[in-house]
């Protein structure tokens, strides 16, 4: 990528060799932010390396130096931050920060490392060096992909639910939300990536896959809903790219991404040898796999061929009986990451939050300062270009965008008054970046 390189290969290798588990307590604290900041520019310099055709170095570091399951180990963390800690911070009364970008930090981590996740699982090596930890990323695809059923379930995705927050607190709540649907999205990738290893995973990830969650019907259910499509004002929309996007009526007719991924992880877990030896195909199973029959139509063999195998597979299994449940009596292994951190922190999320309350998000306006002159190092310009190339968008409605923030340089907006209806939200962001762009 020439001038484009965010890490030499010598630095990458120091940010991946100190890569290690925070605990919750400390999540948002110095230490921890610098880790964030490391984990951004390993995110971005394998999306380069991964656009440019050029080899994976990221990938090879991050399985030599054994930190798949860092990553996973810190994943769930955040992700129990979210669930445990956050709720209470925001309902201390105390906690009225001028500033939530600490916070939004904190929130962002978790889809900073799903995303990483994402590009490097596309290497069976990976997933083969996550060793025990992908029982875990297993149980965290599955919370996710049942988060996403269930929003689906109740019509409509969280951007459709516009209203007026009254406090910065209730907006990051907001934008929380709004990252949750991108992060269950890239969790689907991930386990679609998973699947691809199923012939070489252990007996208890596969058992985990098949017979503790039975994904295979999981994966109807979202074929069935859709959740990444929607028809808004009788136009087709699918979200890709971080944002709701039209359909041309030409383009209907062609596979999504996310069909695509959730159709692959279906072929891999009824057609692999070894998933179909230990899929039990009871009723249930079978009545929810037979309505994969209505999807598989000539338009969409013709983009994925090796459907026609499911195809027959499902033919085979309408002529054919349920089988009972499986009795067999197995010692396999259980996740362990989220039940040792729930049991080192229960009864002290409260304190957590009180800690991090007085310690963590309540910087001094010079912190604030320096942290946002760190972000804009961090945020190049240039380089957030080249990892997405895409037209850019409006930060406001979404529609094609050719204007930027003249402040910050960091939004683009499609006319002026999109721009002033968005200020609410991107106003003390702004400032803070043009500061931080100053004090360089």
């Amino acid at each position: 990528m020439g001038d484009l390189e965010l890490l030499l290969p010598g630095e990458a290798d120091v940010l991946v060799r100190e890569l290690c588990s925070f605990p919750l307590r400390e999540m948002g604290s110095g230490g921890w932010n610098q880790q964030h900041e490391n984990l951004e520019k390993l995110n971005m310099q394998a999306i380069l390396d991964a656009t440019a055709s050029q080899g994976e170095p990221i990938q090879e570091l991050l399985v030599t130096h054994r930190k798949i399951p860092t990553l996973v180990e810190e994943l769930i963390a955040v992700e129990m931050w979210k669930q445990k800690v956050f709720p209470v911070l925001c309902r201390l009364e105390d906690f009225k920060p001028q500033n939530t970008f600490p916070i939004y930090m904190v929130l962002h981590h978790e889809a900073s490392i799903v995303n990483l996740l994402e590009t490097v699982f596309f290497h069976k090596e990976v997933c083969e060096s996550a060793e025990d930890t992908v029982l875990d990323l297993v149980d965290y695809c599955h919370r996710k992909l049942t988060i996403l059923v269930a929003r689906s379930g109740h019509g409509g995705s969280p951007e459709e639910e516009e209203s007026q927050y009254s406090t910065p607190m209730k907006e990051l709540q907001k934008q929380a939300e709004l990252m949750e649907f991108e992060i269950t999205l890239k969790a689907l990738s991930v386990l679609r990536y998973i699947t691809d290893c199923v012939d070489s995973l252990s007996l208890s990830a596969l058992s985990r896959m098949l017979s503790t969650h039975n994904l295979p019907c999981l994966l109807v259910e979202l074929l069935e809903h859709s959740p990444w499509s929607r028809r808004e004002g009788g136009k087709l929309q699918q979200f890709e790219g971080g944002c709701w996007q039209t359909v041309a009526p030409s383009e209907q007719q062609k596979l999504s991404k996310l069909d695509g991924q959730v159709w692959i992880a279906l072929y891999n877990l009824l057609l692999s040898p070894e998933a179909r030896a230990r899929y039990c195909l009871t009723s249930f199973a079978k009545g929810q796999l037979l309505k994969l029959r209505a999807f598989l139509t000539d338009t969409l063999l013709d983009q994925l061929p090796i459907l026609a195998d499911l195809q027959g597979f499902l033919a085979h299994l309408a002529l054919t009986e349920p089988q009972p449940p499986k009795k067999d009596l197995v010692l396999e292994q259980v996740p362990e990451i989220w039940e040792r951190l729930e049991r080192e922190n229960r009864g002290k999320w409260q304190a957590i939050a009180k800690h991090q309350l007085q310690h963590v998000f309540s910087p001094s306006e010079q912190d604030l300062r320096l942290q946002a002159r760190r972000w804009a190092e961090t945020y190049k310009l240039d380089v957030l270009e080249a990892v997405a190339p895409e037209r850019h968008r409006c930060a406001h409605c979404s529609a094609e965008a050719s204007k930027r923030c003249s402040r910050c340089q960091k939004e683009w907006y499609c006319c002026r008054e999109c721009q002033v209806k968005h200020w609410v939200k991107h106003g003390k962001t702004c400032v803070l970046a043009a500061q931080g762009d100053r004090a360089k």
